[in-house]
């Protein structure tokens, strides 16, 4: 399995969507950002990275485009530095999945996500690995469009502040041992590795 150079976090830019649940996928790269004691850069206006060098080098990604259009900032990305699907992790929110649960999977359909259908139409490919958050379901009765951007209430992000937290684990776990033994850190019930 390839190793992981360009983890990609899905969201909206502008600092009226920071808190709302389909920037999940950023506030997680946030996160590893903050440890990795960095700032963000500007690249070509189409994303705002981080390049990690080391062993090997490690690229985190936010689109700097909205939701619906991020596969053209990443279809750059992996072309200028020459990475395959398999070396691209990318983070989103599900609101087909429980507050605070985590999905991994080495490939798929968008699963109706507006930035992995994004992604899989600029580029033509599925076989990129995604980690996906839990933001709750939709409540019955509201549009989905409108529960993505609405925010989380404040007992939901005391659970979602500790699915981030989870999901840096994972993603450090990934990049140190593998994919594979990245699950192990998954808590509950999205524990196996679906391909």
């Amino acid at each position: 399995m390839a190793n992981i150079r360009l983890i990609v976090g899905l969201g909206n830019p502008g600092k009226k969507y920071v808190k709302t649940r389909h920037n999940a996928g950023f506030n997680v790269l946030d996160l590893i950002a903050g440890k990795w004691d960095t700032g963000w850069k500007n690249w070509k206006d189409r994303a705002e990275v981080y390049v990690k060098s080391g062993d090997e080098q490690v690229i985190l990604a936010k689109p700097s485009l909205f939701m619906n259009n991020s596969g053209g900032p990443v279809r750059a990305l992996l072309d200028y530095f020459a990475i395959t699907p398999e070396e691209m992790l990318v983070i989103s929110d599900d609101f087909t999945i429980d507050l605070g649960m985590l999905r991994l999977r080495l490939k798929g359909s968008s699963g109706g996500h507006n930035g992995l259908e994004s992604i899989i139409t600029e580029t033509g490919i599925t076989s990129f690995p995604r980690l996906r958050l839990g933001i709750g379901r939709v409540p019955p009765g509201v549009n989905p469009a409108d529960f993505v951007l609405s925010e989380f209430r404040s007992e939901e992000n005391t659970v979602m502040r500790e699915i981030y937290g989870k999901a840096v684990d994972v993603i450090e776990a990934a990049l140190s041992t593998g994919l594979e033994a990245a699950v192990s850190r998954i808590p509950g019930a999205a524990k196996e590795l679906k391909k």
